[in-house]
């Protein structure tokens, strides 16, 4: 009885069709990691409180509670940075104001160890801005998590100072070492 009539194949032939289908499954699971895994939720936010969290393809930045925001505050050389547009509040002892999605790397600290704390309203506007210093190289940058309201939940107080949202409308901030630096805005 040769092959034919026993129903198989030479082994050649369903070999090849095995092999060929194993590379196709290799190369589709290897395009589909490349592509980042496409589908899938990769910036859910999910987070707690004081977590550090990975900026895809940059630093780290560290969300802060208000307390522990409040403690880096205290930092000597500490850079606070309201990135919230348009003006709504600050905490005091803010150095600057810079809108979250057009940071100008000439208003930050040359030294890219510099610790950067940053906070907005709630939350949203200060995580675009840390991922972007962090793509810039900054190592130090503290979130504050949950933003002005949360420090405000946790008892702490937010300032309106009139002057500082004229101030940001005309293009210029000051920080708390009496320096005067621009300010890039955007109208919107």
């Amino acid at each position: 009885m040769n092959n034919d009539q026993a129903g198989t194949h030479p082994a050649g032939h369903s070999g090849s069709a095995v092999v060929i289908a194993f590379i196709a499954v290799v190369v589709l699971v290897g395009a589909y990691f490349a592509l980042g895994m496409p589908g899938m939720n990769h910036g859910s936010g999910a987070s707690m409180p004081g977590m550090k969290m990975e900026q895809p393809g940059s630093n780290a930045a560290s969300l802060l509670a208000p307390a522990a925001f409040a403690s880096a505050m205290a930092h000597q050389g500490a850079v606070l940075i309201n990135v919230h547009v348009p003006y709504d509040g600050e905490i005091a002892g803010t150095d600057l104001f810079v809108p979250f999605d057009h940071i100008d790397p000439t208003l930050l600290p040359a030294d890219h160890n510099t610790p950067l704390l940053i906070y907005c309203r709630t939350g949203h506007m200060s995580s675009t801005a840390a991922s972007t210093l962090s793509g810039l190289g900054y190592t130090d940058v503290g979130e504050l998590h949950g933003g002005m309201e949360a420090w405000r939940q946790a008892g702490r107080e937010i300032l309106h100072v009139p002057s500082h949202a004229t101030t940001l409308e005309a293009g210029v901030a000051s920080d708390r070492r009496q320096r005067t630096l621009p300010v890039v805005l955007v109208a919107g």
